[in-house]
């Protein structure tokens, strides 16, 4: 334990806070916590629910984020005054628990470094991630519903709300496609690294000779609409169909028309929503997503307008940025990053937490070098 160079150690730590607080920018951090806070404290906050969930959810991200920050100094600080009295007492027992505690604080910066890259245009917004099965037959349905659950597992590691808003369930098993919402600051910028094309290799359980299948699945994120960001759809260009919720098997989900898709005519883009129990609450649900997805299309034009103006014509993303081999050997490996992992059954539970954090790191390192 002797042989770790502490006092070299902590100053590493103190340089690499100090980098995350000045990107973070800690004096805005400290006024827009002064700001929401008044907001919080007016009487009339309730007076209309939606906003007030925004202003308090906003307040309390903020919060957390100082929090993160300072506690980590604080930590470092501990750290520095334990590393210095197991030295005057030769104490082996506390210069083991400085190692350890070296280690977490150096995870935990490295993870808060992460955060620090999520500074896209759209990067703070919630995020409404949908699931299409791709090439593969029942295969690819089946991949669909294990990426969903690989997602709504993540998601729910890190205590993030999520809202599943529309499946649409493949005849034999698995799923079509499917889209869900999350409700939590960042989660666009840190899911849109989620985005491209995925790919599954292994033995096939509806194969009855046991031959191995790839199939495909394509992940799409987008950014949630909020209301400054004026969309605005006439109505002649959209049409609204009804039809009755169903689940798996075509089992009903209820007796009435609630389900709604709504078609954005001059795109074509298409919305599903059923999980609502009413059409109003359901078409609702459809325009937010609708209207997202009409905002990410028009920075893409607005984006390859400029790409076409500079004479950049690279493609940032791959048709395929991950493959899932299930056999004859266990391995997912990220094709953008290289990063790789061999326990595929964790990946699939919910275990993306290296995948997302060196996806981030590789987009912002291609931004750099844009």
């Amino acid at each position: 334990m002797a042989s770790t160079d502490f006092p070299a150690e902590i100053r590493a730590l103190r340089s690499t806070l100090a980098d995350i607080e000045a990107v973070s920018d800690v004096e805005a951090i400290k006024a827009d916590i002064g700001r929401l806070s008044e907001e919080a404290g007016a009487p009339n906050l309730w007076d209309n629910p939606e906003e007030a969930q925004k202003v308090t959810s906003a307040l309390s991200h903020k919060q957390s984020e100082l929090e993160r920050i300072v506690k980590l100094g604080e930590r470092i600080d501990d750290l520095e005054v334990l590393v210095e009295l197991a030295g005057e007492e030769g104490d082996e027992d506390s210069l083991a628990e400085a190692e350890t505690e070296l280690k977490s604080i150096t995870k935990t910066l490295s993870e808060l470094e992460v955060v620090t890259l999520l500074n896209g245009e759209y990067d703070s917004r919630e995020a409404v991630v949908t699931i299409r099965s791709g090439a593969g037959g029942v295969d690819a349905a089946d991949f669909a519903e294990m990426l969903l659950r690989m997602y709504l597992r993540y998601a729910e590691r890190r205590g993030w709300k999520t809202k599943v808003g529309d499946t649409s369930y493949a005849e034999e098993a698995g799923l079509k496609s499917a889209t869900f919402e999350i409700n939590e600051p960042f989660a666009f910028g840190t899911m849109s690294v989620e985005a491209g094309t995925h790919r599954l290799v292994r033995i096939s359980p509806f194969d009855n000779q046991g031959r191995r299948q790839t199939s495909f699945a394509a992940v799409e994120v987008i950014p949630l609409i909020e209301t400054t960001d004026h969309i605005d759809i006439p109505e002649n260009e959209l049409r609204v169909d009804v039809f009755r919720s169903s689940g798996p098997g075509g089992q009903s989900v209820n007796t009435t028309d609630s389900a709604v898709r709504l078609t954005h005519i001059p795109t074509g883009i298409v919305v599903s929503m059923q999980n609502e129990k009413s059409q109003i609450q359901n078409r609702a649900a459809a325009m937010r997503v609708m209207q997202s997805r009409l905002l990410l299309l028009k920075k893409e034009q607005e984006d390859a307008k400029k790409k076409e103006l500079a004479g950049d014509v690279k493609a940032s993303w791959g048709d395929q940025m991950r493959s899932y081999v299930l056999h004859p050997y266990q391995m997912v490996k990220d094709l953008r990053t290289n990063h790789e992992v061999g326990n595929a059954a964790s990946v699939l539970d919910g275990d993306i937490e290296g995948f997302v954090d060196a996806g981030i790191r590789w987009r912002a390192a291609a931004r750099h070098d844009a």
